[in-house]
């Protein structure tokens, strides 16, 4: 991976591509509010489908936004800001509920540790290489690592009320939905490891310099 001088692009705060992104920004408190309903407060499994859909829905904006910025020339200096800022409070707010309600627990705590630590990691590094006016560009693989933990934490909210769907439908009492989501959530870990490594390195001569 490598670096680039970073071009002065406008801010655009009222295009299409960066409404969706406040879309997915104010999408955090509805999710987190409804997985606390749910797990918490003891609320019915309504709430957990709910959340699961504004979760999805969100998700959908991080996919729309990159492509309406790219094929209606709205990308932005906001824009490019505040997309993997959305990404990274849905997708930590969630593994944070998902940990306090115990859906991962054990040594798949570790998997969130891993994912937090190397999005606030590439945050500081990122910060810091701006003041040097470079520019790390997003690689294909790190698109990737977001998109397996979107699914992860997708398949982890769906958690409780998929098991009990699966189990009525299939008859056993295995709790597929949530294995699933672990298995997933450890595999863009692993992703998630690999692609900061990756920015620690391209960053790495401009840190010693």
């Amino acid at each position: 991976m490598d670096t680039v001088s970073s071009p002065r692009l406008p801010a655009r705060p009222l295009a299409l591509a960066n409404l969706l992104t406040y879309g997915r920004i104010a999408a955090v408190p509805v999710v987190v509010g409804l997985m606390y309903s749910y797990s918490i407060l003891d609320g019915g499994l309504w709430l957990r489908w709910t959340a699961l859909g504004v979760f999805i829905a969100a998700a959908i904006t991080d996919l729309l936004d990159g492509y309406i910025a790219r094929a209606y020339d709205q990308q932005s200096s906001l824009g490019k800001m505040l997309d993997p800022i959305a990404d990274k409070l849905l997708i930590s707010a969630c593994l944070l509920m998902l940990a306090a309600e115990e859906t991962i627990r054990g040594w798949s705590l570790l998997a969130g540790v891993i994912i937090l630590c190397r999005e606030i990691l590439v945050s500081g590094l990122r910060e810091y290489l701006a003041e040097l006016r470079v520019s790390v560009p997003v690689s294909r693989l790190a698109k990737w690592k977001t998109t397996w933990q979107l699914v992860a934490v997708g398949f982890l909210i769906c958690g409780e009320a998929g098991d009990k769907l699966a189990s009525d439908l299939v008859r056993h009492d295995l709790p597929v939905i949530t294995n699933m989501g672990l298995a997933l959530l450890w595999l863009s870990a692993l992703v998630t490891l690999y692609t900061g490594w990756d920015y620690m390195r391209a960053g790495l001569r401009h840190m010693i310099d």
